[in-house]
C-alpha cells in the first residue's frame, strides 16, 4: 500500500466503525429508546396473574416472543383484546404471547389484572410491571404497544419489530396488519418488510425524571 494512502484507509476505517457504533443503541424512528436491531430487555421475576413470577429466560429459546403492553384502564388497549388473543391462539406453537402491564392507575392494579385476565381467559402470560423499569427499558409510551423479539436465549434476543399491530383501533376498519407479517418473514428467516410502526393508544404515565 502507498504510504500516502495508508493514513486515508486508516481515517475511512475510523470513520464507519464510528458510524456503526453510532448506529447501536440509537433510537428507533418512534421508540425513544430502541431501535431494530437492539439487545431486547430482559425481565427477571416479574409477578403474573397466574400467581407466579416469570422471567424472559424462563421461555423457549427457540421460539420468538411477542411483547404486548396493555392495561386495564386504556379503552383502546380493551379493544385489542379479541385481537390479541386471536394471534396468541393462532401462533401457540411458534412464539410467545407476553402480556405486560407497566400503567401505575389503580384500575391496573395486580388483583385487578388478574380479575381481568381470568373474565377474558387470556391464553397469554400476563404480567405486572409494578416499578416501571421494563416498560421505560422497551421505550414503550402507548397501551397497546407491541415488539417482536426473535427467538434465542435472552442474552441474543434481538428486537425485529416494534410499534402497533395494524393499522387501525377499530377491527372492522383494518386493512394493513404489521404484526403478522413480520413474525412471518421471522419464521421464515428473512427481515420483516415494514419493521416500525407509530403506535397507537393510550399514554403510560412514568415518573418525571429530575434534572
Amino acid at each position: 500500500m502507498p504510504a500516502v494512502l495508508a493514513p486515508l484507509r486508516i481515517a475511512y476505517y475510523s470513520l464507519a466503525i464510528a458510524i456503526c457504533c453510532a448506529a447501536i443503541g440509537s433510537a428507533g424512528e418512534f421508540n425513544p429508546t430502541l431501535n431494530i436491531g437492539d439487545a431486547a430487555p430482559a425481565w427477571e421475576k416479574l409477578p403474573g396473574v397466574d400467581g407466579k413470577e416469570h422471567s424472559l429466560a424462563d421461555l423457549d429459546a427457540k421460539l420468538p416472543v411477542v411483547v404486548v403492553f396493555i392495561c386495564n384502564s386504556c379503552d383502546v388497549a380493551a379493544d385489542y383484546e379479541d385481537r390479541i388473543i386471536a394471534f396468541a391462539e393462532k401462533h401457540q406453537d411458534e412464539t410467545a404471547v407476553v402480556a405486560i402491564c407497566a400503567s401505575a392507575k389503580p384500575a391496573d392494579a395486580l388483583p385487578r389484572l388478574r380479575e381481568r385476565a381470568e373474565a377474558r381467559k387470556f391464553p397469554f402470560i400476563y404480567l405486572h410491571d409494578k416499578s416501571q423499569q421494563i416498560g421505560q427499558a422497551y421505550g414503550a409510551n402507548y397501551t397497546p404497544e407491541f415488539f417482536l423479539l426473535s427467538a434465542g436465549k435472552p442474552e441474543v434476543r434481538r428486537i425485529v419489530y416494534m410499534g402497533a399491530m395494524d393499522d387501525s383501533t377499530y377491527a372492522d376498519q383494518v386493512k394493513s396488519n404489521y404484526l403478522e407479517p413480520a413474525l412471518a418473514a421471522l419464521l421464515a428467516g428473512d427481515e420483516p418488510t415494514t419493521k416500525e410502526t407509530a403506535p397507537r393508544g393510550c399514554r403510560i404515565k412514568y415518573p418525571r425524571k429530575r434534572e
